[in-house]
């Protein structure tokens, strides 16, 4: 089917794929460009979870599909790109949004070279599946906006979580030259930088890893002390931002005080994370133990 028109559309009849859709701020994105008009397709793991969502944002009125979706085969991810192109006509908005991430205070010398692996597989790998699945369909209709989600921990150190700090700079930096060569093909392309989000992804997520003597309710409760937003109040904002097509955004707002910080001076910034490392291992009780398992598979979740 060809595309029905060649401007991108914000948000009223357009099509966005959502990965990350069955939860968290991936479902919150998905209910909130359905408010605005949009069909999307919620593209997750967890297709039981993903249909519960889509079902309630058809019955508020809205136009919502469910996909299973492995973000880390590109085949699969391609297929989905194709098929809802041909069902839609069209894709304006692609959200790279699925991820996982090991448990709070882990430090990187017990990890795992599988615990490597499998963040960079999702959180890299998945994004970089999806900008291939996505982003020359986008040029060929002329218009298109991939939206990668990274981190606050994409821009400053987050001791602790290496294996995703180090995913999350990565997908930064392949979204600001991504949209550095794409703006001359018609194509957008925007980061977003959450701080704390309250999703069940502060407590290790439903398939990522938590450290050894660190419940998840611990985890909740250190993550709760940095004033998480709800995933609604976060979704707003950031599609705000997208409609206005920021290259990147930072929601809360005030995370942003914490770039403009280690872009000012590193070192300072490096010896305050180096001490909160620190403080962790006491108040866990840890001392950076070794990662278990939280379930028998790891799924993407965000």
């Amino acid at each position: 089917m060809a595309p029905q028109s060649s401007a991108i559309r914000i948000y009223k009849d357009a099509t966005a794929i959502i990965t990350g859709g069955a939860s968290g701020i991936g479902r919150a994105l998905a209910e909130d460009l359905a408010a605005r008009g949009c069909e999307v397709v919620l593209a997750d793991l967890q297709l039981e979870q993903a249909e519960e969502a889509a079902a309630r944002i058809r019955a508020a009125g809205g136009k919502a599909t469910a996909a299973r979706l492995d973000v880390t085969d590109h085949t699969e991810f391609a297929r989905l790109v194709k098929d809802t192109v041909a069902r839609t006509g069209r894709l304006d908005y692609l959200f790279n949004n699925a991820g996982i991430s090991h448990g709070m205070g882990a430090g990187a010398r017990h990890y795992r070279i599988e615990d490597w692996r499998r963040v960079i597989d999702v959180n890299l790998g998945g994004t970089v599946n999806g900008v291939q699945a996505a982003y020359n369909v986008m040029i060929d209709q002329g218009f298109g906006h991939i939206v990668n989600t990274a981190s606050m921990a994409g821009l400053v150190p987050s001791p602790g979580t290496t294996s995703y700090v180090t995913t999350k700079h990565a997908v930064v930096g392949l979204s600001h030259n991504l949209r550095a060569e794409a703006a001359q093909l018609g194509v957008r392309v925007s980061v977003l930088c959450p701080g704390v989000i309250r999703t069940p992804f502060i407590e290790g997520g439903t398939y990522g890893r938590e450290v050894e003597g660190v419940t998840g309710e611990q985890s909740k409760e250190m993550w709760e002390e940095k004033k998480p937003i709800s995933p609604e109040e976060f979704a707003k904002k950031a599609l705000d931002a997208v409609a206005k097509n920021q290259g990147i955004i930072i929601v809360p707002g005030f995370w942003k005080l914490f770039w403009w910080l280690f872009r000012i001076s590193p070192s300072f910034c490096l010896n305050i994370a180096t001490k909160n490392f620190k403080d962790l291992g006491r108040s866990t009780g840890s001392g950076g133990r070794h990662l278990e398992e939280k379930a028998a598979s790891a799924a993407p979740e965000k």
